[in-house]
């Protein structure tokens, strides 16, 4: 009995000490290089197989190519006046670039990088977003309150839609059937319904919305509101704000890891992102990157992230492995 008792001591320890020892530290997100890149860079993107970035450097009048596995400037598209905004279509062949003085979207051919034509649409074009399908692009006209449409295939504005007030950026959601507006100066998110091409419904949000995307599985949808340091959470099914999370000063942009964990918000005024928890619903900690954070993208592995610095002529790529 005695042997027996001691055995069972020795394995209880064993099992103790086996459940008690610490887990292996996982490393939190940081900015691993900083990349020169044209004056005030304000958005982002990857291409859908995650080799290149364009950055689109508005008072460079350029946007820089930069090959990811490298990290570098590869190559300077000249020729766009004020580019603000910056997405691949879904098969990576064109990038579309947003004109902002230029009252105009560019259409780049991505294999030789140069601008294979130029598309007119409103006043101010802010932002742009492309369908998931690849068929349509929405264009934010800031000054004239409207989205402007474009068809791919012809590579013609089709139809011209009526928002809000100063509508700074647009996000379709993943399946491709509604659109959400962000409206500046409104308070308020347009709901678009993509098939009809009208405004279904009108969400009113935080102070000066600057950005809005969709959470990956498409139940969700982030607004950050610039004005009120927050980002106003919208059931999508519901239509309507169920939770208001707290970020840091000047926020300016919203972007989701394509796993749909986390999310970042860049601060302008603090020069930094907070990192929101998603399933938990709150900022759960900040990277510090570099001078006015504008623009947050992931890669599409969601294993690196690039932040542009507007004022430092910079991107801060981040590992978040």
């Amino acid at each position: 009995m005695m042997i027996r008792s001691r055995t069972l001591s020795l394995a209880l320890f064993s099992l103790m000490m086996v459940v008690s020892m610490p887990a292996p530290a996982v490393a939190a997100a940081s900015v691993t290089s900083t990349i020169d890149v044209g004056d005030a860079p304000v958005s982002v993107a990857f291409s859908p197989d995650g080799t290149k970035a364009y950055v689109a450097n508005a008072a460079a009048n350029s946007v820089s190519v930069i090959t990811v596995e490298t990290g570098e400037v590869t190559d300077t598209i000249l020729g766009i006046v004020y580019p603000y905004s910056v997405a691949f279509s879904p098969d990576g062949t064109k990038a579309y670039v947003a004109s902002y003085q230029g009252d105009s979207v560019a259409v780049i051919t991505v294999e030789t990088g140069e601008i294979a034509f130029v598309i007119s649409v409103g006043a101010a074009p802010y932002s742009l977003a492309i369908s998931p399908s690849g068929d349509r692009i929405y264009v934010t006209n800031s000054a004239a309150d409207s989205v402007s449409v474009i068809t791919v295939g012809t590579g013609e504005v089709t139809d011209v839609i009526d928002v809000g007030d100063s509508p700074f950026s647009v996000a379709f959601s993943p399946n491709g059937k509604k659109a959400y507006v962000a409206n500046y100066y409104d308070n308020t998110v347009s709901v678009i319904n993509v098939r009809k091409g009208t405004v279904a419904k009108t969400i009113t949000v935080g102070a000066e919305p600057r950005a809005v995307a969709f959470t990956p599985n498409g139940t969700k949808a982030y607004t950050v509101n610039r004005g009120s340091g927050s980002v106003s959470v919208i059931n999508v099914r519901k239509g309507k704000v169920t939770k208001t999370i707290d970020v840091g000063n000047g926020a300016n942009s919203v972007a989701f890891n394509p796993n749909g964990r986390t999310a970042y918000v860049t601060n302008g005024a603090d020069d930094n992102l907070s990192v929101i928890n998603v399933r938990k619903g709150k900022a759960t900690t900040t990277i510090n990157v570099g001078d006015r954070p504008y623009w947050a993208a992931f890669s599409p592995n969601g294993m690196m992230a690039y932040v542009t610095n507007a004022d430092g002529g910079t991107v801060s790529a981040i590992s978040t492995r």
